[in-house]
């Protein structure tokens, strides 16, 4: 006698990549350009000398790229920005751009 089993499909999902964006500073006159390292270094983890060549984008350029974060955290880290400027009085802006 044949047994008969029971076969369970299971279905899979296609997961999507989450979309990543770009976060830049903003050049403004106020802003000092150690304040703009320092912002590097402590929420985008970059190196002084890293740090030094994107303030210097940043400077010549009008902006530069810190880095590239899915939205939570490219959010996040725009905030602590903003938050830290606005606590040493300064109109430092960062912004994000969906690749």
């Amino acid at each position: 006698m044949a047994v008969k089993r029971d076969t369970e499909t299971k279905d899979v999902t296609d997961l999507e990549e989450p979309r990543l964006y770009k976060v830049f500073l903003l050049n403004d006159d106020y802003t000092t350009m150690d304040f703009v390292v320092d912002i590097l270094c402590e929420v985008f983890h970059k190196s002084y000398e890293e740090a030094v060549q994107i303030m210097l984008l940043v400077h010549r350029n009008g902006k530069g790229l810190c880095g590239i974060y899915t939205y939570e955290i490219a959010e996040t880290k725009i905030d602590e920005v903003h938050r830290r400027a606005r606590a040493n009085d300064f109109p430092l802006k960062a912004v994000m751009e969906e690749m």
